[in-house]
């Protein structure tokens, strides 16, 4: 069984009426091995929903964590997620091959609002774009690839690598660099990162720069003096 587990200020019926993942997750319903575990008219930060997920006793191995403005283009979600765990620790759909010092994001370099595209070949994965599914591709590098950051937008682990390492996400970040600390978290622990051909449209581009995403930043820049 693969959990889906995501949070969303919606209520549930406005979630599964309204949202890009619960209209994908009805379209997906024909899959048993996928359970959807949504933290509706959600006021916590990310992390406090998804550490419940993994530190919950129920025996769903794989937990994906996604955003509530995605769009699953991709039927052979569940095939590929299982496969793609047996080649890494951790997967996501995009990610960045290497780490720099201060790094903003997973695909930029630069500090605060100076922020620059880190070059193709250390980049892997690939996302589309838009309102509605199947939107506009952007193609980021080859990919599988073992990378050292992955985009928090989806990211999928076998909940025992998770336990057995203590690999969990850092409440501080409530949502702006707590993909980027999970990551740094799991590759101290040990845990190998990959990029997977997964489809998906997301419905936002981020919000960088934002006074939030500045705080945090400094936050991220504070705990990992680097």
């Amino acid at each position: 069984m693969i959990e889906i587990v995501s949070a969303t200020r919606l209520s549930e019926s406005e979630f599964w009426s309204k949202s890009a993942l619960g209209i994908s997750l009805q379209r997906l319903a024909q899959d048993t091995r996928l359970v959807a575990r949504i933290a509706f008219e959600n006021q916590c930060g990310l992390p406090d929903v998804f550490n419940a997920r993994i530190n919950t006793p129920e025996e769903h191995e794989i937990l994906v964590f996604i955003h509530d403005d995605v769009w699953i283009d991709d039927y052979f979600l569940a095939d590929r997620v299982i496969n793609g765990l047996k080649a890494f620790d951790v997967i996501g759909v995009a990610g960045n091959r290497r780490r720099v010092q201060n790094q903003p994001a997973w695909a930029f370099l630069g500090q605060g609002d100076k922020l620059a595209w880190d070059t193709k070949n250390n980049l892997s994965g690939s996302v589309a774009h838009g309102n509605q599914p199947f939107g506009a591709i952007s193609v980021f590098g080859a990919l599988p690839a073992e990378c050292e950051l992955l985009d928090g937008v989806f990211l999928a682990a076998r909940k025992s690598r998770l336990k057995i390492t203590q690999v969990q996400f850092d409440p501080h970040f409530d949502f702006h660099f707590y993909d980027m600390d999970f990551c740094r978290s799991a590759r101290t622990n040990g845990l190998r990162l990959g990029t997977w051909p997964i489809c998906l449209t997301h419905q936002s581009g981020g919000a960088f720069g934002s006074p939030q995403w500045h705080e945090k930043y400094r936050l991220y820049l504070d705990k990992w003096k680097s």
